[in-house]
């Protein structure tokens, strides 16, 4: 070897050597930069807790075989294995009885199952967190569904029996209480503080698997997955266990409770919900005041305003709750909301979509006098409306009525053929006006109108016979798009058509 080519090889041997230093220096800088999670955990992992809930089961309903009851069973275990069957008194070693190897359960919950007695069974398990230093714990209404004991499980490893404060399904918020003091508390943050891309952690029990940690950042604010929350979207891992647990800024404060996921498996995808900790502590005030919680309505049925209803009907652009049916004798009934009307406003708060509606109105103290801006035939106008307090939900039917017999292949622009309604029928459905749809093609039958629906207006003209109904359909634009006011069992909403062209 030459020295000229010694000096080639160390050169070379030097750049390699030095290669890896660069990646490594950038990778020890990045790591330097991730949130350490250490100290938030240290800080609120005391207050998360585990909640377990049982239900009693008669021991009567053990799943035997039709016909067969426990004597029969008896008699079969020892005719043809010549053993006592198992789990009856004359077992020696009985699953789950406090002398079995196997038992874990508490002696006053392993009842023998030919004793008479109820016995209690593991119905569910999930998280929560510590409200109060008193013993208040916030977690899931789903958790403690159809629980006839609660257990909460501290980290300490003390268990207490909870008492139930109160539950509001609609919020899937619950508070219950164990009768402790001095426990370590959560700090309730700010959810309209949140901002996407942040941070966030999650502690709780999934899948039964007590104190487990997760980390993610915010996905996404104010998702509509239901009528009364604007839920928090995160990546944070979330799985069956950890429902009620807290949602944790980098702050240590809880900006949400862990309640929903997407999932097509059953298991996490990348995609979870938190309640907003603020809608869950108004929830809560009420639940451990009162143990309910009391919200508002003006008694509507409403529907999500399209670009297409829109366009049709003048809007400057897509915003407000289409009113789809009014309960009569209603709040909104007494201050004369119709059918298709849109609100655009809910006490000078702007409606922007659909869902903003149950929770302006909700939030609002029954027996408060409201204003409602509504658009109706082109035009805006305020109606007052004296807030109702919500009752429990009941399930509306509409009335059945023999289908008339279809009419031949409508002509006119909309491919709607349409007859009168018989006057006790209108009487029955409480309609002032409107015709009924006998057959559909061509252009109604492609935004899927039916037979039996209800046409109540075209445009801005309320319908009032099938005569009235050709004469307006025969002067319709081709080139325009026209909302026809459609009601269909106790539903009604605006159905953008476009007109076939004369022939």
């Amino acid at each position: 070897m030459t020295i000229l080519s010694v000096r080639k090889f160390f050169a070379a041997a030097v750049m390699v050597a030095c290669l890896p230093l660069a990646p490594h220096t950038a990778s020890a800088a990045s790591a330097a930069n991730l949130p350490d999670f250490t100290d938030l955990v240290d800080k609120v992992g005391p207050a998360v807790v585990n909640i377990r809930t049982t239900a009693k089961v008669s021991n009567s309903t053990r799943g035997l075989p039709p016909g067969m009851d426990d004597g029969d069973m008896s008699e079969f275990f020892r005719r043809f294995f010549g053993i006592p069957m198992p789990n009856s008194p004359q077992s020696p070693q009985s699953p789950g009885t406090p002398n079995s190897p196997r038992g874990g359960g508490n002696s006053d919950q392993d009842q023998s199952p030919d004793s008479g007695n109820d016995t209690e069974q593991n119905s569910g398990v999930g998280s929560g967190f510590i409200l109060s230093a008193d013993g208040y714990v916030m977690t899931n209404a789903h958790v403690i569904d159809d629980a006839d004991t609660i257990y909460v499980t501290l980290t300490d490893k003390r268990e207490f029996k909870a008492k139930l404060i109160g539950v509001d399904e609609r919020t899937d918020v619950a508070v219950v209480k164990i009768n402790a003091a001095n426990l370590p508390t959560v700090q309730i943050g700010d959810s309209n503080k949140v901002r996407v891309g942040e941070w966030v952690v999650a502690i709780g029990s999934p899948f039964g698997l007590e104190n487990t940690v997760t980390a993610g950042i915010v996905s996404a604010k104010g998702r509509d997955t239901g009528d009364y929350l604007p839920f928090i979207q995160t990546d944070v891992a979330v799985n069956p266990g950890n429902s009620g647990g807290p949602l944790i800024n980098m702050q240590g404060e809880v900006i949400g409770i862990n309640s929903q996921i997407y999932s097509r498996t059953g298991g996490f995808m990348g995609i979870s919900f938190a309640i907003p900790i603020d809608e869950a502590m108004r929830v809560a005030d009420q639940l451990k005041t009162s143990g309910k919680v009391v919200r508002g309505r003006i008694a509507v049925a409403i529907g999500e305003v399209t670009k297409d209803v829109a366009d049709s009907l003048g809007l400057p652009k897509a915003q407000g709750a289409l009113v789809s049916s009014v309960e009569p004798g209603g709040p909104a009934d007494k201050a004369g909301v119709q059918p298709g009307d849109i609100i655009l406003k809910f006490n000078g708060h702007n409606v922007d979509t659909a869902t903003d509606l149950p929770r302006m109105v909700g939030d609002t103290k029954p027996g408060t006098k409201a204003t409602i801006t509504l658009w109706r035939k082109g035009q805006t106008r305020e109606v007052p409306v004296t807030v109702a307090e919500m009752q429990p939900e009941k399930t509306a039917k509409a009335d059945q009525k023999k289908a008339p017999t279809p009419k031949p292949r409508a002509s006119n622009a909309l491919g709607v053929a349409v007859s009168d309604i018989p006057a006790d029928q209108m009487k029955s459905l409480k309609l002032r006006n409107g015709v009924q749809v006998d057959a559909v093609d061509g252009p109604a039958a492609r935004v899927g109108l039916q037979r039996g629906d209800i046409i109540l207006r075209v445009g801005d003209t309320d319908i009032t016979s099938a005569k009235q109904f050709e004469e307006v359909t025969a002067h319709l634009d081709p080139s325009k798009m026209v909302a026809l006011l459609v009601r269909r069992g106790e539903n009604t909403q605006f159905v953008p058509v476009r007109p076939r062209a004369a022939k």
